[in-house]
């Protein structure tokens, strides 16, 4: 693909708002030097993350109910078999993920089709899931459960009576949603979701940096900040998120990867492997489209890709300015570009692990291994 196709395939993705957007958001201010380029201090605290997600309308979130979320999230009586949990991959204790290849699903599977992404900030998102499929997280957290090869549940009806036959979990659900069936596969999801409302890590060491504190991130870190706009990777990773312009939540910001094919990255790192957005919507066009990644915490997340190919930020970075921008990179470069994303690293939820409601002289049915 050429420079031209290349710049077509990247514009295409964006509307007028997205070019204002990302216009404001990195507009330079005059006080350059050969260190750091300044942006204004309102573009720059633009990019801080927020402390709170955004939360719809239909699905308020309350104590009770994050409660009721999390324990549905770590209780692996969601599976078939009764051994993978929400958290068996997406590990709360630790980094959001299971910073495996492929996660191990019931029975041993193992999806192949994608590496499990970070459920940390994940709220911040408009579209979930590497290929932009499920259009809310209430969306996202009914996949796995149903999914074969993750966690294993023949439908939502089951999911459903599988939790109601616990008494514990009437009663929560009966609290908190009403009504004469409160417990639901749709309250389920709801549940779950207002749980990982709460799972943000704001004040990073940039967060800090960006709202005045000059001193929060290295003079390398800062550079690799200059070298990330220099370069135009943040004409895709802008916003709070580096991961593109907001848009309304539903409604995702992809892009195409890889861009340049003529490289070694491509085959040593099969990145054309999977065919991204093409295998929900079927268009040509949309062939190897994927939602852009975050930075957030991106440090915590290895192996990176959809296809979890590559083991190191480092590496990645190079793979990166390859194949997207047709760049090769010096390796001060790399070095300052990944002191400045661990600088995107922010503060973890504190996690406690919940007590589960338990059945009372007899087991559940479950699919035995």
């Amino acid at each position: 693909m050429d420079r031209k196709d290349a710049m077509w395939a990247w514009s295409r993705t964006f509307t007028a708002a997205a070019y204002l957007t990302i216009a404001g958001a990195m507009l330079m201010s005059a006080a350059a030097t050969a260190e750091t380029v300044t942006l204004s201090q309102q573009a720059l605290r633009g990019l801080v993350l927020p402390n709170k997600p955004p939360v719809p309308a239909g699905d308020p979130m309350t104590p009770a109910k994050i409660s009721l979320g999390k324990e549905l999230y770590f209780d692996p009586r969601l599976s078939s078999t009764g051994t993978v949990s929400c958290n068996s991959c997406h590990n709360v204790m630790g980094t959001g993920t299971d910073n495996r290849k492929f996660s191990q699903g019931v029975n041993g599977r193992l999806d192949t089709s994608r590496s499990t992404p970070t459920v940390f900030n994940a709220a911040f998102l408009s579209v979930q899931f590497w290929d932009g499929r499920a259009a809310s997280l209430e969306a996202q957290a009914k996949a796995p459960i149903l999914n074969p090869k993750e966690m294993g549940m023949p439908n939502g009806q089951a999911v459903a009576a599988r939790i109601d036959a616990i008494g514990g979990y009437r009663r929560q659900f009966k609290r908190v949603f009403g009504g004469p069936r409160p417990v639901s596969f749709d309250h389920i999801a709801q549940a779950v979701a207002t749980y990982e409302r709460t799972l943000v890590t704001p004040d990073s060491p940039f967060d800090r940096y960006a709202k005045g504190d000059r001193n929060a991130i290295s003079p390398e870190a800062r550079k690799g900040f200059v070298d990330v706009q220099e370069l135009g990777c943040t004409a895709c990773h802008s916003g709070p998120m580096f991961n593109g312009p907001k848009t309304p939540m539903g409604q995702g910001f992809f892009m195409k990867f890889p861009i340049y094919t003529n490289n070694k990255y491509v085959a040593e790192y099969h990145l054309m492997a999977h065919l991204g957005r093409y295998k929900v919507t079927h268009k040509a066009a949309d062939k190897h489209m994927w939602i852009v990644q975050s930075w957030r915490d991106v440090a915590l997340r290895a192996p990176y890709f959809n296809n979890g190919s590559v083991d190191t930020l480092s590496q990645a970075v190079r793979v990166m300015a390859r194949v997207q921008l047709d760049k090769k990179l010096t390796v001060p470069q790399v070095h300052e570009i990944v002191a400045f994303l661990d600088t995107l690293t922010g503060r973890p939820p504190r996690q406690t692990m919940p007590r589960l409601p338990v059945t009372l002289n007899a087991a559940l049915p479950l699919n035995r291994e």
